[in-house]
Order: C-alpha cells, then structure tokens, then sequence
C-alpha cells in the first residue's frame, strides 16, 4: 500500500490514477490547493495535513504502508518571495515530520516530487544532474533542504529515496477527467488556452530579444503523465530494491520556446491569441531545460508526449 501525500494536486492526483491501477493507495491532502474531485474513486482519501504527527500515527497504524510519496509542497515562486515562513514551514518543516513518523513506524522507501528549481540559473545548454545547485528563490531552497535532509537521512536512518527534478509539468489526463487547476493561475499553457477560452483579454509575452531561434524564451514542458510514469517507475525500482537514493532529472531534451507553446495552441484550438509584447522580467534566462540522460540510463524512461500531446489533452481539460 502506497500513501500519496498531495494526492489531491495537479501532479499528485495523476500519480494517483495511474498508481490505483496496480497498488492499493492512500491519498492524504489537507485540500488547501488541491480538490478532492481530482482524486481516483479507488483510493483511501484522508483529509489532513502532513505536519500533523496525530493524523500521520492513524494513517501508519491502520494501514500497511510501505512506501510514501510526496507531492504536498507549495510551488509558487512569487508567493515564495513574499511569503517565505510559509514556504520553509510546509515544504521543510512538515516533511521533516513526515519523515519522521514514516521512520518511527519502520517505513523507509519515499519519492519527493523536487524542482529543477533548485539549479537556479545555470549558464549551461542542458541542466544534468551533476550541475552546481544554487537556488534564486524560497520555493528553490526549501526543496534544496529537503533533498539535503533527505541525503543525510539516507545516510544515517537507511532512508532510501528518489528526488525527481522538473521545470513545467503540463497537459492533462487522456481521460479528460483530471487536469491543470491553480488559483491563481501562473502556468503559460493553462493561462493561453484560458484567453482563447474568452477569460482573459490576451497574453503578455515578456521579452522577444533572447538568444534563441524566435526571441523568446524556451522551457522544459513534459506531460503529466509522463511525469507521473518516471515516479511510479522511480518507486518500483526502489521497492524491488534496484536503486540506491539517488535524484532524477525529467525533461524533454530541447525545450519549447513561448511562441512555440503559443502556435500549437492556436493550432490545436483554431481560434487567434492576443498578444502584448513586453519588457523582460528580471532574472528570466534564455533557456532552462533540463537533461533526462540518467533517468533514461537507468530506468528507461523518456517524454513520449510532446508538446502537441500535452496542448490537445490540456484543451480537452479545459473545455470541460
């Protein structure tokens, strides 16, 4: 039996539905940004906060837990900024808690759901995984200390974990039952199908003077699935006893640039964006892609949906 923490969540809750499919799971979320009605009818749900020793004793009590994967952080770079204590009091503090108890009651197998975030801005074509890690923000250095805390762990209380690293996950379930949902909404694929939905007046696309092939920026987009794939792959492996703690990449390899995402989902949608040019926004780099190299070497996974994939699927979504 596996407990998803963040079950609820964009990438949690498609975790969730691909993982009932071949292991009975537990869903803990405290629902403060996920929604219930993104959660697999065939998972134990169980409303909670993972900083709470008391409801993480009743969950390793009554069930027979044998791995746990994280997916509970909060992710807005921004708010990060501006809120800081909240950021190291969930995403460091309540996971040392999780930890924990998880270690009390003999539980030593976990997945965390990191960021590639945590590189900052490399001045590199490809991010590997052997590239210094210097974080820019809140958000960035609170999961770096976990992924600290998760070494040091594994060194002392035979803790065995996966620390997965990715830019943007994006699309949503082939289903159409589960998707993109933030409020706010910060993430550019959701944000343009949402103007060429009618709900907002047009796209800003900010700086068109980079160094890259059209001038605008390029990112690392991967399917959520596919994202979900490699940590339920990253999780058998280590319940088969074949890796040893390690930390994965996830990307695609090149990247898309913003006025890529951007012509795919007027192509996809048949329907004309409304684009305002702006300045650059400070910090912004060229280009943050990321290498999958070492998770393909050794567990075999690749990002078999592209960004053609990802925009239909996401579209789906948000028409329903």
């Amino acid at each position: 039996m596996i407990l998803v923490v963040g079950g609820a969540g964009y990438i949690g809750s498609h975790v969730v539905k691909e993982l009932v499919q071949q292991e009975e799971v537990v869903v803990l979320d405290n629902l403060s940004t996920g929604f219930i009605s993104l959660i697999d009818s065939k998972a134990h749900f169980i409303q909670g906060d993972m900083g709470d020793e008391s409801v993480l004793n009743n969950i390793f009590s009554n069930y027979d837990i044998d791995a746990v994967m994280h997916f509970a952080a909060n992710s807005l770079v921004g708010e990060s900024v501006q809120d800081p204590y909240k950021y190291y009091y969930n995403n460091v503090a309540s996971t040392l808690v999780l930890i924990k108890t998880m270690l009390k009651f003999g539980i030593n197998k976990f997945i965390f759901s990191s960021t590639a975030a945590t590189y900052g801005i490399p001045n590199v074509e490809l991010i590997s995984e052997e590239e210094p890690t210097n974080p820019i923000n809140p958000y960035g250095r609170s999961k770096l200390m976990v992924e600290d805390i998760l070494r040091d762990f594994s060194n002392a209380y035979n803790l065995n974990f996966v620390a997965l690293r990715y830019f943007n996950a994006a699309g949503a379930h082939k289903s159409g039952d589960i998707g993109e949902s933030h409020d706010p909404e910060t993430h550019l694929i959701p944000i343009i199908l949402q103007h060429l939905l009618g709900e907002r007046e047009n796209i800003s696309v900010f700086g068109t003077d980079y160094e890259t092939p059209d001038g605008t920026c390029i990112r690392d987009y991967v399917h959520v699935t596919d994202i979900a794939r490699a940590h339920i792959l990253s999780l058998k492996a280590l319940m088969r006893g074949e890796l040893k703690s390690t930390i994965f990449n996830l990307g695609n390899g090149k990247g898309y640039s913003v006025s890529e995402v951007i012509k795919a989902c007027e192509v996809i949608t048949g329907r004309d964006a409304k684009i305002v040019y702006a300045d650059r926004r400070s910090g912004d780099p060229a280009k943050l892609v990321a290498s999958p190299d070492k998770i393909k070497k050794e567990l075999g996974w690749v990002a078999d949906l592209d960004l053609t994939h990802i925009v239909r699927s996401a579209w789906d979504w948000h028409n329903k």
